[in-house]
């Protein structure tokens, strides 16, 4: 079985990132703690550092997952966007509702679009803004993907108390929300 030459340069491309985020994370530790004050603002920094790690070994884990799906972390994240939210929306939407750029979202959204898994539909509202919709091959990879992540999650659930995941996605939610008005504040300030 040969590997496509894109794949591999993605898988290149994680990995070096993921080493790069794994020695600044490492770094950071130790500056980020000794120029903090306050015991809430220490612990915060630690959470935060140990988000950025939980989320670079979650896109591993994530790739490893649905890699033979023909999808990676991120284009399942994509995907499994467009297909659980309830209404169709254009790229710049669906970038901003996941809180990334547009152009990445675009990119991605293309990689799909070559490969079958959604397709453009017209949007009604607007001549240039297509809609993004999921294709039967798209919903059917999604709910494959879906299938082999259930376990997985099963047995990384496993052991953690509900109260504990509950407050867990309470802080996450939180830290998100607050991140989301901050930015929002500051793109009318800076307008």
């Amino acid at each position: 079985m040969s590997v496509d030459p894109f794949i591999t340069n993605q898988i290149e491309f994680a990995a070096t990132h993921y080493q790069f985020d794994i020695t600044m994370s490492k770094r950071n530790r130790g500056f980020m703690s000794r120029n903090v004050t306050g015991t809430a603002t220490t612990r915060l920094t630690q959470l935060i550092l140990e988000v950025f790690t939980l989320n670079n070994r979650l896109l591993t884990s994530g790739d490893r997952l649905v890699g033979q799906l023909g999808l990676s972390s991120t284009r399942w994240q994509v995907l499994g966007f467009i297909i659980e939210n309830e209404r169709t929306q254009p790229v710049a939407w669906i970038a901003r509702e996941m809180g990334a750029y547009r152009q990445n979202i675009q990119r991605i959204v293309n990689e799909l679009v070559v490969d079958g898994l959604l397709q453009f539909a017209p949007n009604p509202h607007h001549r240039r803004a297509h809609l993004v919709v999921p294709t039967d091959k798209g919903v059917a990879a999604h709910k494959a993907a879906l299938q082999v992540q259930r376990p997985w999650a099963e047995a990384l659930a496993s052991g953690i108390s509900d109260a504990d995941l509950e407050i867990a996605h309470r802080v996450v939610t939180t830290l998100r929300e607050r991140l989301e008005r901050t930015g929002d504040r500051d793109a009318r300030e800076n307008k």
